[in-house]
């Protein structure tokens, strides 16, 4: 199958493109935003640092954290002010964004600003809200839900494609295992690429244990590096990952959100096992090696 690649950004923003054989791409941000002082500040301490590694990077925040378990968590700032502080990132900084929706009414506001629409993990089989996705005309970041199969994802590959959107990036974010347990199948990555669209890995909420503390999730930040170089060399073509500069006090996920200190020495392992990878099958001259 002829592997598909897809495009982001619009207007006068950078263009990306996400594809087999072509650089990583990085995607990342505080997991809700918070302030647009503490927004704009993390865009930008996380643009010089993709800089300094030499990869292209996608502000991703959200406005509206709709799957919290608890009614006491922060649940977001809302949309109007969510999306007025990614526009100004976005113009500023001149790099794409993203952020989720949860409701169909938000799909269209949501597609007008951002450069790029990300469905939820638990939405990932709603007609509806793919639907919504698809109608903005913007590429998709599709999480697999925690409950599905990297094989039964082509169902909802093929909702969108029947709404005549055909930019998709699927992303793993880890796979129930019993309770208040993730586990991350790397054969995901090669089975997703199979529906011809790029894959990516979510390394920061592969790590988490949902609601393994009661009413907040628990999480294992320490293995965040060995499940990035594991994805790589399982054929990703993009890496997720949410950051912080305080970890301990962040308004959302703060167990398993990155602490932004440790954000370049992960990327550069993360580029240099991406290049390598793209040397090796270059050098074998071919894509996969099958057992017949």
């Amino acid at each position: 199958m002829k592997k598909k690649y897809i495009e982001i950004g619009y207007g006068n923003v950078e263009k990306l493109q996400i594809g087999e054989n072509l650089p990583l791409i990085f995607i990342g941000g505080p997991c809700a935003i918070e302030s647009k002082n503490h927004s704009l500040m993390m865009a930008k301490e996380i643009k010089r640092i993709c800089n300094n590694v030499g990869i292209k990077f996608i502000f991703k925040s959200c406005y509206d954290k709709d799957c919290r378990s608890s009614p006491e968590s922060f649940h977001g700032v809302g949309i109007d002010e969510g999306l007025n502080i990614l526009s100004e990132i976005r113009d500023e900084l001149n790099i794409p964004v993203i952020s989720d929706f949860s409701e169909v009414s938000h799909a269209k506001k949501t597609g007008e600003i951002c450069d790029m629409v990300q469905i939820p993990a638990y939405l990932c089989r709603q007609t509806s809200i793919l639907k919504a996705a698809a109608n903005t005309g913007r590429p998709i970041l599709l999480k697999k839900g925690q409950f599905m199969s990297p094989w039964n994802m082509k169902n909802s590959v093929k909702k969108i494609e029947s709404f005549n959107n055909f930019q998709i990036l699927l992303t793993d974010r880890g796979t129930f295992f019993g309770y208040n347990m993730l586990v991350n199948d790397m054969r995901c990555f090669p089975i997703m690429s199979e529906t011809g669209y790029p894959v990516c890995f979510d390394a920061t909420h592969s790590v988490q244990l949902p609601t393994s503390m009661g009413n907040i999730s628990g999480g294992q930040r320490e293995y965040i590096p060995s499940l990035v170089r594991s994805a790589i060399a399982c054929g990703i073509n993009a890496l997720f990952m949410e950051v912080h500069d305080d970890p301990k006090n962040a308004l959302s996920d703060s167990n398993t959100v990155l602490n932004i200190k440790y954000l370049e020495t992960i990327l550069i392992q993360a580029k240099k096992f991406h290049n390598l990878r793209l040397e090796i099958l270059k050098d074998l001259g071919e894509d996969n090696i099958h057992n017949d």
